[in-house]
């Protein structure tokens, strides 16, 4: 028994000896191999950069930022390792292939260049050094086009003056390193308008692939539907309202019930109309449109929100002025505490897209006549009417003309400065009826609000020297006083014909100025 107990030791001993010698060569053939695909060392420096630029001059704007993210790296390539282009470098050209959910074009300067390197290996002629440059490229590309839009000066062309987004290839750039999606899914890279109109605009993308919407056709003495009229073209209404989900259910009943009637006010409503119980042909007009128009608005206004810095509305407290929907909003952490009407420029003296800061409230004021208006209207009147002056409650004051306090001054009772070249500010005015209208597009580039006492009051809520009371005895005392907001409050005017409401709403305003179709001509240019 001591013997055999013996042997079994040996054997155990020589077989935990053997298993362990295979081991270790098992462990040494690995390494072997490993020897076998030595790690890539590719050195990207200065020099090399230089003459990728001079080779792809087409890209030579990212210069600076691809040496600076080549010298963080230590000169050591970004997106090869030895099997060839990392999984990053893989997501990134999918993103870059799939821009057209961001309502752009794929159109890198080099296509024929970076995608052989993802597409088809085999035909990649570039060396490993300029492939990884030529990615790297391709990353600044997609972040400058998605993120960014089109530069200061091509949106200051377009007549945009609101400070622009200033895009940190810094922050950018670290998801290099942490081998991270490009992509932002917490969505906090942009202003949250951009995500929102996003999906409106895959929204309607699946529309337009379902084949959209057909023209509703009417007679040509067509003037309104109203209540229990029946006709074909109730039909083709509520289908057409089905599709764009005005309407839930479609009942295909030729017959105007409630439910249409419903459905047309909410249509209305998120089309720029004061929602009536008639169906007029101005609405079905706003119907007509095609969706793939639709979807080129909701593009143009993508592009507008990549030029607005997302830090604008974590303000606490400020004005945002949309003028193609006519209204203004005073917004207080984030929710909307005061809404009014306003009245923006006429066509031939637009409204300027900028900002400024409110710091005064003027009660009572006089209204300082600009030269142009006193070119063009005041001194013709004065040609035919001697007593022009007096009749409109005018005087001159040092070489200039201005209007005395009261209720018919063209400032109306009350105006909100916020100091500006452009010499725009809110104010009151006397002709409340203007208001009552669809288009508000009227004066003479301010902004008249329709409800500017509520304004005010709003405004100086914190203030206990302006009680509700005092602010009614300063706009009618017929003496200009002012007011100095203890805090300056962000006014920013903007111009957006497409923005989804914080009710999950699309909403479509009409092209006052006509913006729209020259940035939708660079956009596809692209």
């Amino acid at each position: 028994m001591k013997i055999w107990s013996a042997i079994a030791t040996i054997i155990i001993v020589f077989t935990a000896v053997s298993c362990n010698s295979k081991g270790e060569k098992k462990e040494e053939n690995s390494k072997d191999t490993a020897k076998e695909v030595p790690e890539l060392k590719l050195t990207i420096d200065s020099l090399k950069i230089v003459d990728f630029y001079t080779a792809y001059p087409k890209l030579a704007k990212f210069q600076n930022d691809v040496y600076a993210l080549y010298k963080k790296n230590k000169d050591k390539q970004l997106w090869l390792d030895n099997k060839g282009v990392v999984e990053f470098g893989n997501n990134l050209f999918n993103q870059y292939k799939g821009m057209e959910e961001e309502g752009l074009k794929s159109n890198f300067p080099y296509k024929d260049k970076i995608n052989p390197v993802f597409d088809n290996i085999a035909e990649n002629k570039l060396s490993k050094e300029t492939t990884d440059l030529m990615i790297t490229n391709l990353y600044f590309y997609y972040a400058e086009k998605v993120y960014a839009g089109f530069d200061e000066k091509t949106s200051i062309s377009l007549e945009w003056l609101l400070p622009r987004k200033k895009l940190n290839y810094q922050v950018l750039t670290d998801s290099i390193f942490k081998k991270s999606t490009i992509s932002d899914d917490k969505k906090s890279k942009m202003f949250s308008q951009y995500y929102k109109l996003r999906d409106a605009l895959r929204e309607y993308r699946g529309i337009e692939k379902k084949g959209g919407w057909k023209t509703i056709e009417t007679a040509e003495d067509f003037k309104s539907f109203k209540l229990g009229d029946s006709t074909n073209t109730i039909g083709e209404i509520r289908e057409r309202l089905f599709i764009s989900g005005d309407i839930k259910e479609n009942s295909k009943s030729n017959v105007c019930d409630s439910t249409l009637i419903s459905a047309v006010k909410n249509f209305e409503s998120h089309h720029g109309f004061t929602p009536k119980s008639t169906i007029l042909k101005e609405h079905i007009a706003e119907m007509n449109i095609p969706v793939s128009d639709r979807i080129k608005t909701i593009i143009a206004n993508m592009e507008r929100c990549r030029w607005i810095d997302p830090e604008l509305e974590k303000g606490k407290e400020f004005i945002e002025v949309n003028i193609p929907e006519f209204k203004l909003y005073l917004v207080r952490n984030g929710e909307i505490t005061f809404v009014s009407n306003v009245v923006v420029g006429k066509a031939m003296t637009k409204t300027v897209i900028f900002s400024g800061m409110m710091n005064n409230i003027v009660f009572s004021p006089y209204w300082n006549v600009p030269t142009s208006i006193i070119n063009k209207e005041i001194k013709p009147g004065m040609a035919k009417n001697k007593n022009y002056l007096a009749q409109k409650n005018l005087e001159w004051n040092n070489g200039a003309v201005r209007q005395l306090p009261g209720k018919n001054n063209s400032l109306g009772l009350v105006k909100f400065l916020f100091p500006n070249s452009n010499n725009i500010y809110l104010h009151d005015t006397p002709s409340k009826s203007l208001f009552e209208r669809d288009s508000r597009a009227f004066s003479h580039g301010c902004v008249r609000v329709a409800k500017p006492r509520e304004l005010a009051i709003e405004l100086l809520k914190d203030d206990a020297r302006w009680t509700p009371e005092k602010i009614d005895k300063a706009m009618h005392s017929g003496k200009e006083s002012w007011c100095t907001l203890k805090k300056k409050v962000p006014v920013y005017i903007g111009y957006f014909t497409a923005w989804v409401d914080r009710k999950g709403n699309l909403n479509f305003y009409k092209d006052v100025y006509q913006r729209d179709e020259s940035l939708i001509k660079l956009l596809t240019e692209e």
